[in-house]
């Protein structure tokens, strides 16, 4: 199977995780406008089961490392195959809520909070399970953020103090998502094994981990998706007939965008191996930073707002910034 060898390479692969984690979302924006984020996402669960198939037969099967994808399956314990597949079910239904909190609120919004929050608790919770780099730069990092969060909501909230409800929705969904979100990488983690060239028996290799959280993705999207549908959060309920009414457009930005995603999570899974999984997560939920820019400069979702909302909104970017730069330097 495909690895990598040096700390600069997996920081490579941890800031195209960042731009892939960041830009997904626009797909939806690009959908027909009757086409709701409902439908949109099962297109997105189908890419993502796809592009993890794909990378198992193909860079999971393939080089002298680790084991093959079928080989690796074969020998695989009950309890990590289990474990991968929960990781698949706790993101969906965090990133679920995040899509309607997009959907609601922005993607200005909903991102700096929903996956700033994630990103807190994933430092915190896979550096308890695995304790790999400097806690002071590593933390460091993580308060800064965390800074940046408030700042962003309360710019947020200078745009919105006419629609109340809209903001507290939009609000209230992103922290629900981030809250759970914070979780399911440690599930992903916990399954695999800690030497990609020497694997321990009964673990995953990152490829076969990557097919089961896939595979718990989809299934309980019949579950979680199909309740959204109909109770929708806003908007009138849907069936699954309206699902096959939607164009090859629709159904193809849908499934481009759950691949935009899952190349992200493929490629921080693989740097995990030379960055820790606290390191490697915290990085790619730098998407913050990408989202937030998208939704401010190109989404124009900030356009009415006054100079000091888009000085707080500045001050927001340039702490997340120097966040990430502060996780990067936890690994030294």
């Amino acid at each position: 199977m495909f690895t990598i060898h040096s700390y600069s390479t997996a920081i490579i692969f941890c800031v195209i995780t960042m731009i892939c984690w960041g830009s997904w979302a626009n797909t939806q924006k690009l959908s027909s406008s009757k086409w709701r984020f409902e439908l949109f996402y099962w297109d997105y669960a189908f890419g993502i089961l796809f592009l993890s198939i794909l990378m198992a037969f193909t860079m999971g099967s393939f080089g002298s490392s680790g084991r093959s994808f079928l080989a690796d399956l074969g020998q695989a314990n009950s309890s990590n195959l289990l474990s991968a597949f929960i990781g698949g079910v706790v993101f969906n239904l965090a990133n679920i809520l995040l899509v309607a909190a997009i959907a609601l609120a922005g993607m200005a919004v909903a991102f700096p909070v929903g996956i700033g929050i994630a990103l807190i608790l994933g430092v915190i919770v896979n550096y308890s399970v695995n304790p790999q780099g400097n806690a002071f730069w590593l933390f460091g990092g993580v308060f800064l953020i965390a800074i940046a969060i408030l700042i962003n909501a309360f710019a947020y909230r200078q745009v919105n103090k006419d629609n109340s409800s809209l903001s507290l929705k939009g609000l209230s969904l992103s922290v629900i998502a981030g809250i759970l979100m914070g979780f399911f990488y440690k599930y992903v983690a916990t399954s695999m094994i800690t030497d990609f060239n020497v694997p321990e028996a009964g673990k995953l290799t990152p490829y076969t981990a990557l097919v089961l959280f896939a595979i718990g993705l989809v299934v309980s999207n019949f579950l979680f998706n199909s309740l959204l549908m109909y109770f929708p959060i806003s908007g009138n309920r849907l069936s699954f007939r309206d699902y096959f009414k939607g164009s090859l457009k629709d159904h193809s930005i849908g499934f481009l965008g759950g691949i935009i995603w899952h190349v992200g999570m493929s490629l921080n899974i693989i740097a995990s191996t030379k960055a820790s999984p606290a390191i490697s997560y915290g990085l790619g939920q730098g998407a913050t930073i990408i989202a937030a820019i998208w939704g401010i400069f190109i989404w124009k979702e900030f356009a009415n707002a006054s100079k000091k909302t888009f000085r707080n909104l500045y001050i927001m970017l340039f702490l997340y910034f120097m966040g990430i730069i502060l996780i990067i330097m936890a690994n030294k």
